[in-house]
């Protein structure tokens, strides 16, 4: 079934060619791509600008490293290994705890040393990658998720999902796992999306698959209820990021430990669409009021402060 595009036109709904064309060509010099397309290199460029991440336990590079893997997860009852340039979600292998020999996944299934040697070794032959190309895999300290979100995620760590256009926050939505998505927080692979008001960071309609739900599948919490602590500390994190980047459209995504608070998970050149399924609303009558006042705002405090207050 397609939609009408005049209608699409009117609700301000954001298609994907026009995305591609007038947003992420018209926004994202390719010079900049690689900061966000290398998960390495944005934690590196972070830390260069004082923006809090996941803390990295070191990476492999070569086949012949593989077997020296545990010297960076030995102190460490969870971590995480990913593909620096995956997609989607792929690639991401979540550890959460280590008993009797075996790595223990989010759903319960133990993997054994072979396994994870095996995973290392696929995400350097570029398994996982853009392109199919040769990979890194980096790993890092499991974040210790706010208790804040007890009972909206299920085994894994919820994260934020903000879109930053020509440095203004536009739209945010929570994304939570599921039994379905094995701990990530994805939305194509099962995980919920949970739209955010910008000006509240509260709840405002949630998804998964697309389709409306009101409460998590897994724990049957209502997502009404939810409220992202920090919320505008978050804002200008994600607003930092475009300065960081100079992407103009971009997806910044945040974790928040309940130690560290909010920490910046990756950045994304081409970010999904879904979130505007995700609150109910299109993203371009949002993008056409920041277009009218670009060149009014310069720092990043005022085009936060305009993003709450007009969104």
């Amino acid at each position: 079934m397609f939609a009408n595009p005049f209608k699409l036109k009117k609700l301000g709904i954001l298609a994907m060619n026009n995305r591609n064309i007038n947003f992420i060509g018209k926004y994202n010099k390719r010079k900049n791509f690689p900061f966000v397309d290398n998960k390495l290199k944005t934690k590196q460029l972070a830390l260069e600008h004082n923006i809090k991440v996941p803390q990295l336990l070191g990476f492999i590079q070569f086949q012949v490293e593989i077997k020296c893997f545990e010297k960076y997860i030995e102190n460490e009852n969870g971590f995480v290994i990913k593909p620096a340039q995956g997609s989607g979600g792929k690639g991401i292998l979540v550890i959460v705890a280590k008993k009797d020999g075996k790595y223990i996944k989010p759903s319960g299934e133990s993997l054994s040393y072979s396994d994870i040697r095996r995973h290392i070794s696929n995400i350097l032959s570029g398994l996982y990658s853009l392109g199919g190309k040769n990979d890194i895999a980096v790993f890092e300290r499991l974040v210790n998720f706010d208790e804040a979100f007890e009972g909206f995620s299920f085994e894994g760590v919820p994260d934020v999902r903000v879109i930053v256009y020509r440095g203004y926050p536009a739209m945010a939505m929570m994304r939570l796992s599921t039994s379905q998505s094995d701990g990530k927080a994805n939305l194509h692979q099962g995980a919920v999306g949970v739209g955010i008001d910008i000006k509240t960071g509260k709840a405002l309609s949630a998804v998964q698959f697309n389709r409306p739900i009101k409460v998590h599948p897994d724990t049957n919490k209502d997502l009404k209820l939810l409220k992202v602590p920090y919320w505008h500390e978050i804002l200008h994190l994600c607003a930092k990021c475009y300065e960081m980047t100079q992407m103009g459209y971009l997806g910044a995504d945040i974790v928040i430990d309940k130690l560290r608070g909010p920490l910046v998970l990756e950045l994304n050149a081409r970010p999904g669409l879904a979130i505007q399924i995700a609150n109910d609303l299109g993203a371009l009558n949002r993008f056409k009021k920041i277009d009218e006042v670009a060149h009014l705002h310069k720092s990043i405090e005022e085009k936060v402060a305009f993003s709450i207050e007009t969104f």
